[in-house]
């Protein structure tokens, strides 16, 4: 991860000036989806570059130690080494960016890992996620526990009412706390675009937030009706690309929610690079998060080796 993105004061005079040109965002992204995707041994390096960026997922009430521990082991191992040497690819450390889960399987999961013997960082949702709708002082505490347990990210969801009723200076103090409780851990802030009622509302909430001291800004929780869209992206990664203008700090971007196919990975990274350049293209800077994604990705790398898709059991979860 990169030094922590301290932040800045609060300029309401920048976030009153803010109105989003909706239908020309609309149609960059039209034009970002009718785009061919890349293909053969691009497509395949393409793909093992996405899995670096991936914050592999579970978000599930039935989560247990057992599927937590399952789940690190692919990250450390997200794709079959056999496919990985027919790519002359296996001794490149390819491993997903983190694992994220709830706080109360934060210990799970940095014991896991610690047994796989690797480093990749564990990222816990925390401050009544999904609907950020508890007491401050207990969305606080969440983010302290999960920190304590090991989780070095922390993925915190915002009071969306704060949004639509357009509180911005109580929406700063809000992330401010939480940059502070988070401690050395790096702090994503989900935004949960679908529920802000404008883009408009979404550029507004991504300076802010950005303002506040957050190291990325994410998309959605996964559980909204509407979760990662391109163009709530294109707003949120133009909100970067002018904070990082005016301030020179860089906030990382982290779509989530609905990314399921490796065609659907190869759009987020094409607009990435498009959008942000080069420079944004690496973990430190881009995630996915996703809990599916990886396993259509090696079912496409699979493919790009042999020739034929895999049955389901060729590529079990681990």
């Amino acid at each position: 991860m990169l030094a922590h993105q301290r932040g800045t004061e609060l300029d309401l005079s920048w976030i009153s000036k803010i109105q989003v040109n909706q239908p020309a965002v609309l149609r960059r992204a039209e034009q970002i989806q009718a785009r061919r995707p890349v293909k053969k041994e691009w497509q395949a390096a393409w793909l093992l570059k996405a899995v670096t960026f991936i914050d592999l997922t579970t978000l599930s009430g039935d989560d247990t130690s057992s599927n937590i521990q399952r789940l690190c082991y692919k990250a450390k191992y997200p794709i079959r080494e056999d496919l990985l040497k027919a790519l002359n690819m296996h001794d490149k450390g390819i491993t997903t960016a983190a694992v994220c889960v709830y706080p109360a399987r934060v210990c799970d999961a940095v014991k896991a890992l610690k047994a796989a013997g690797c480093d990749i960082p564990v990222a816990s949702v925390a401050t009544g996620f999904p609907a950020g709708q508890t007491h401050l002082k207990t969305r606080l505490e969440e983010i302290r526990l999960a920190v304590e347990d090991g989780a070095s990210e922390i993925d915190v969801v915002i009071n969306r009412t704060l949004v639509l009723t357009g509180q911005w200076e109580a929406l700063y103090d809000e992330i401010r706390q939480f940059r502070k409780a988070c401690g050395e851990a790096h702090l994503k802030t989900i935004l949960a675009t679908g529920e802000l009622g404008s883009l408009t509302n979404v550029y507004k909430a991504s300076m802010i937030a950005m303002m506040a001291g957050s190291d990325f800004i994410k998309t959605s929780t996964g559980k909204e009706t509407v979760n990662a869209t391109f163009p709530v992206a294109i707003v949120m990664l133009r909100a970067i690309r002018d904070f990082f203008w005016k301030t020179g700090n860089k906030v990382g971007f982290k779509p989530a929610g609905g990314i399921r196919s490796a065609k659907d990975s190869l759009a987020w990274l094409s607009l990435i690079k498009e959008e942000l350049g080069d420079e944004w293209l690496k973990p430190e800077l881009f995630r996915i998060g996703a809990s599916t994604l990886l396993a259509d990705i090696e079912r496409q790398i699979y493919h790009h080796v042999t020739g034929r898709y895999a049955a389901y059991h060729d590529l079990p979860m681990s």
